[in-house]
């Protein structure tokens, strides 16, 4: 399995870390640690020594409740960060937005992959991944971040949001943007409940079976808050659990915070996949 990039390929016949680099004052778990782009900088090097094959980086926080940012302010968080990460570290730079200004400033500046919580359907967000060149993770949200979590109801979730991504797979590819370069993501705690969200993880072969790369995002999010009672410091044994169960289950992708003790999780799972298969 891999991922098509502008002008590579990502190779997942190993699961990949991707590293979260919020360079923004307010995301849930690090917001306002990393908006200098000289201490964003030092942060995806300690991610790229740790493990990390992918860095993420966000200029807009799409947490619960979080208010939009104007997309010149989001450009000017995100762009220097890109172009420094760029020029000194071999890894993927992936770009956490949902505005197609921003995703066509990002990949002028190196980026080779947007992760978009809107999965493109922001008008001429399509177009500018297909543009671009850039390979795509589309997520599964239901409502917007600052109502998502407004009691969120579904009749099946595993099957609606198995539907959604299917059908946004389609419609890429419709507008020529080619499979092999699409992941996806169910969005944990993107409009979701608890149960929601364990029903999800817990069925990772229904997802696996919409054919393309599963990136998994759980790292310090609210119900493993809820699950052990434990703060948003707290919630890295959870988190470890999840991404072992997530790539024992396939999943290509891990997106977190905590990148050498999930490589190393992650990396466990996957060899005990592996034996289980051979």
């Amino acid at each position: 399995m891999q991922l098509q990039l502008p002008r590579r390929t990502l190779p997942l016949d190993a699961p990949a870390v991707m590293g979260i680099l919020n360079v923004t004052p307010d995301s849930f778990s690090d917001g306002g640690r990393h908006v200098d782009p000289a201490a964003a900088l030092r942060r995806a090097r300690e991610m790229a020594g740790e493990g990390a094959r992918i860095i993420d980086v966000g200029g807009e926080s799409t947490r619960p409740g979080s208010a939009p940012v104007d997309e010149a302010e989001e450009i000017d968080r995100v762009v220097p960060v890109i172009e420094a990460i760029r020029r000194e570290l071999d890894v993927v730079v992936s770009v956490d937005t949902m505005k197609p200004a921003v995703m066509r400033a990002a990949c002028a500046a190196g980026a080779e992959l947007v992760n978009d919580v809107h999965a493109l359907r922001t008008p001429g967000a399509m177009e500018a991944v297909r543009d671009t060149g850039a390979a795509v993770c589309l997520m599964h949200m239901q409502g917007e971040p600052k109502t998502m979590q407004h009691a969120p109801r579904y009749d099946d979730v595993v099957a609606e949001v198995c539907a959604f991504l299917a059908a946004r797979i389609a419609a890429c590819e419709s507008a020529g943007i080619a499979r092999a370069s699409i992941c996806v993501d169910p969005g944990i705690g993107f409009g979701k409940t608890l149960e929601h969200n364990l029903a999800l993880l817990a069925h990772g072969e229904a997802l696996r079976a919409l054919g393309v790369p599963l990136l998994i995002g759980a790292s310090r999010k609210s119900m493993l808050g809820q699950l052990l009672g434990r703060a948003v410091g707290e919630r890295l044994p959870g988190g470890l659990a999840i991404a072992a169960i997530a790539v024992w289950q396939g999943a290509a992708i891990v997106r977190v915070h905590d990148v050498q003790a999930t490589a190393d999780a992650i990396r466990v799972a996957h060899a005990l996949r592996r034996a289980r298969e051979t």
